[in-house]
């Protein structure tokens, strides 16, 4: 609505503008007054906001990742079924002959009826998901960085095309580390004494970035480094 009023809405870092307030005592004539100056000096620590357009692309993805997410558990439900059957085909349950397979199991009727809803839903999922896949691949082709980023083992558009939508401008990264940092991938560190002590990673930052890298570095590993995969 800003946006649309001619206005240029700035946001802020919070933990930036709350360590530059020496005095304890908050209100909000305080805290106006505070922001205010800040801005006036030119101190306003200013944060990277994706654009409108950039932010529905985010939806898209999350959209694909949930419905994803929604296909697997009726895949395990369904599998769980068969189990309990004493069927275990994996992923050959999914294809044609595996699908005739599972139709055809004897089960109890409210089991039965389980089994017919969930093959229902699949198979409205399928061509849904198909459709997501096809609009993600189209807009990573046109993003220069995207194709970039999908000549990597393992990365994908989605992979790409969500690391270019979190990360933004390359530019505002000094080091490597920064990048490291903002999608929560650094190990939380509690040192004191001489001694360092580093534990799991921070995970700040955008969780759906974070999953899609450690999916896609799943890749590399298995299939493109023999050492690396005999070592896990």
């Amino acid at each position: 609505m800003l946006a649309k009023l001619g206005h240029e809405l700035w946001i802020g870092d919070a933990a930036e503008i709350r360590a530059a307030m020496v005095r304890k005592q908050k209100t909000d004539a305080r805290d106006a007054l505070h922001i205010l100056d800040l801005l006036l000096a030119n101190r306003f620590p200013r944060i990277w906001i994706p654009s409108p357009a950039e932010r529905d692309l985010r939806q898209l993805l999350r959209h694909r990742h949930k419905m994803v997410c929604l296909r697997t558990s009726v895949r395990n439900q369904l599998h769980a079924l068969a189990m309990g059957q004493g069927v275990y085909r994996r992923r050959k349950l999914w294809g044609a002959g595996g699908r005739t397979e599972l139709e055809a199991l004897g089960l109890d009727p409210w089991a039965s009826r389980r089994r017919q809803e969930l093959l229902e839903l699949l198979d409205r999922l399928d061509p849904s998901l198909a459709e997501l896949d096809r609009a993600v691949a189209k807009e990573a082709e046109q993003r220069p960085a995207a194709r970039c980023l999908m000549e990597q083992p393992g990365v994908g558009p989605v992979t790409a095309l969500m690391f270019v939508l979190t990360i933004g401008p390359v530019e505002r990264f000094r080091r490597s580390k920064q990048v490291v940092s903002y999608l929560g991938l650094n190990p939380r560190e509690s040192s004191s004494g001489g001694r360092q002590r580093l534990g799991a990673i921070s995970k700040q930052g955008n969780s759906m970035a974070r999953f899609l890298l450690v999916e896609a570095a799943h890749f590399p590993v298995l299939f493109h480094h023999p050492a690396v995969h005999e070592f896990f």
